[in-house]
């Protein structure tokens, strides 16, 4: 990789769909995201990084609170569509972070009736110390590489990132053109579900 410039790594335009074996290089690729995933998630780690930073917080409430740490104070649908997960998880995590006292509800500017959850003074500072153990803990592991090599790591990384979140997107609309015609051929009397469950999500949170 080291040699290759960056316009041969990126080359212009969406890459072709084809229904060929995949390449030995993508396997190479899902491979090492697997075991970074492992490496990321496992309790142990996620166990050293909460007494670094001296932050009680559950696993799985840690993406909550790093996106809230970067964002305006967001509604549940909005924080669970920016993580892409479903919104009785975000509801979940929240309640946790709430009662920790690391995020708050706050008004609606838009909408009287609905709510925002961001993060209180508490929540701030122990998400910046979460971030900073984090990036320590980046910067050992990559001491060894030269700074050309951590940019076009980062280039790429966060191109690969725009692609799989592109690609989810397209599925999940597609999933939802097949729901929406398959509706419009029934009843219509269920046509407020989508809304009441969020409504019902958000009101779940105290």
């Amino acid at each position: 990789m080291d040699d290759m410039s960056l316009h041969r790594l990126l080359p212009a335009g969406p890459a072709a769909e084809t229904d060929g074996p995949v390449p030995a290089d993508v396997i190479e690729i899902e491979r090492a995201l697997t075991r970074i995933a492992y490496l990321l998630n496992r309790s142990r780690r996620h166990g050293q990084v909460k007494a670094e930073a001296d932050v009680e917080v559950d696993r799985a409430a840690v993406p909550v609170l790093r996106l809230l740490s970067d964002s305006e104070p967001l509604r549940l649908g909005e924080a669970a569509g920016r993580l892409g997960v479903e919104p009785s998880h975000v509801t979940r995590q929240v309640q946790r972070l709430v009662r920790a006292g690391y995020v708050e509800r706050l008004p609606d500017p838009d909408d009287h009736r609905a709510f925002r959850v961001g993060l209180t003074p508490r929540g701030r500072a122990a998400a910046d110390r979460i971030r900073r153990v984090g990036l320590q803990r980046m910067h050992e592991a990559l001491a060894a590489w030269s700074p050309d090599q951590r940019e076009r790591l980062a280039v790429l990384f966060n191109r690969m990132v725009d692609d799989f979140l592109a690609h989810a997107e397209h599925g999940r609309t597609a999933c939802c053109d097949a729901s929406d015609s398959a509706s419009d051929s029934g009843s219509d009397g269920g046509s407020d579900g989508g809304s009441g469950g969020a409504k019902a999500a958000e009101g779940d949170v105290r």
